[in-house]
């Protein structure tokens, strides 16, 4: 390093002589120790499948397409690479080839899990820390080469975002090779997160497998065998011998739910006491449109909001809006039991802000619920109520479980 200002060096950590002159396996063992790889040394280019685990042809070719990036990456990388996938489909496995061929060339490189080094950053605050917290940030913003693994981990608190997208921000302003890898789309990502990452003068993105979403998904105790149970043909229309208008009201809502099913359009909203059927009903529709290949969500709303709840814990499996979005865009959402959750606040807001989404797009929703529309929360009963989108139907039957259906 020179002290003269005006050298261009001037400022510019220079290796010292006894690294330039260090034998080769000397330095390769250095920078491995370095990398912080560890076992995941042992995933080079040498040992991946060229064309993926993957059946599917398609996806074969893309994972094929995107080795070949890497490699050509990791001889000479420039600006950052973002790899993104389903659970299991290569991500780290070519990160971490793209480390181990750094390695050999010579290259220092950092390989961090993004939930290890969040823990590292807060432990860094310790004074028995490995490193202390300025130094290893310096080291993390400055490294010639980093990877971060699964990026889906760095949002757990407001603290940890914070210090993530100071680190990033930091590389990508100064364009300093980096690489990611994460199971989202970016677009469902932090939005100043997306905005770096998704820069096309910066980062080149390669989506190795894009999640399916499942046929059929459920919040609480409906699943796909249980709802074997709840069909149009074990349904009692008749009841346990209904007469007169109650029975006529109830195989109205028969006949208006086998419509609904066979052609469904715009909403139906069930009302009615506990055991009126209509949950049956709701899951006789979801079934059928099932057994046609469209898919479907059943949600107990109580449940869904609980889970809602869990999403925003430290240690959640899943952010919230991974889990929102789904319902929000699925084919056809059953909202079973509105009117039974604890109407908090938050709760009145989430509710709103699904049934308002999917009243905006008119995306095919069932819904079922034992309160009257006129005791709702205005903004949510005025969409249910909406004789544009909705069909009302009021079942009077008794419950069926206390002998009445």
């Amino acid at each position: 390093m020179t002290a003269d200002p005006d050298d261009p060096a001037f400022g510019q950590a220079v290796p010292c002589e006894c690294v330039r002159h260090e034998d080769s396996h000397v330095r390769h063992d250095r920078l491995l120790r370095y990398s912080r790889l560890g076992a995941l040394s042992r995933m080079t280019f040498d040992t991946l499948l060229r064309r993926g685990r993957s059946e599917d042809p398609e996806v074969q070719q893309r994972y094929e397409q995107a080795v070949a990036v890497a490699e050509q990456y990791a001889e000479h990388a420039e600006g950052w690479l973002v790899i993104s996938g389903v659970p299991g489909c290569g991500k780290t496995h070519l990160a971490a080839a793209i480390a181990s061929r750094a390695i050999e060339r010579g290259t220092p490189a950092l390989f961090f899990g993004v939930a290890d080094l969040l823990d590292q950053l807060r432990a860094s605050y310790g004074e028995d820390a490995e490193l202390p917290y300025e130094r290893l940030l310096e080291q993390l913003r400055n490294a010639p080469l980093v990877i971060l693994d699964d990026l889906d981990a760095f949002a757990e608190t407001a603290w940890a975002r914070e210090k993530f997208l100071q680190l990033v921000s930091h590389r990508f302003h100064a364009a300093l090779p980096t690489v990611f890898t994460c199971e989202q789309a970016l677009g469902d990502l932090d939005a100043r997160l997306a905005a770096r990452l998704s820069d096309p003068a910066m980062s080149q993105v390669l989506v190795l497998q894009e999640e399916v979403a499942p046929l059929y998904s459920h919040v609480g105790a409906m699943t796909r065998a249980r709802m074997l149970d709840f069909t149009f043909e074990n349904f009692s229309p008749g009841g346990r011998g209904l007469r007169g208008k109650v029975r006529d009201n109830l195989e109205g809502a028969y006949r208006l739910a086998r419509q609904w099913a066979e052609s469904p359009h715009g909403w139906l909203v069930l009302i009615g006491g506990n055991g009126s059927g209509k949950t049956h009903l709701a899951s006789a529709i979801a079934g059928y449109r099932l057994n046609r290949g469209e898919r479907v969500c059943f949600a107990n709303v109580p449940d869904l909001l609980d889970e809602l709840r869990s999403t925003f814990g430290p240690g959640a499996p899943s952010r919230f809006e991974r889990m929102f979005k789904p319902l929000l865009d699925v084919p056809l959402l059953v909202l079973d039991d509105l009117g039974a959750q604890q109407s908090s606040p938050w709760a009145q807001e989430k509710l709103y802000q699904l049934i308002n989404h999917r009243h905006v797009t008119h995306a095919h929703t069932i819904v079922t619920t034992n309160v009257e529309l006129g005791a709702m929360e205005p903004r949510i009963a005025s969409r249910l109520s909406d004789l544009d989108a909705s069909v009302v139907y009021e079942v009077t039957a008794p419950d069926y479980r206390l002998g009445g259906v």
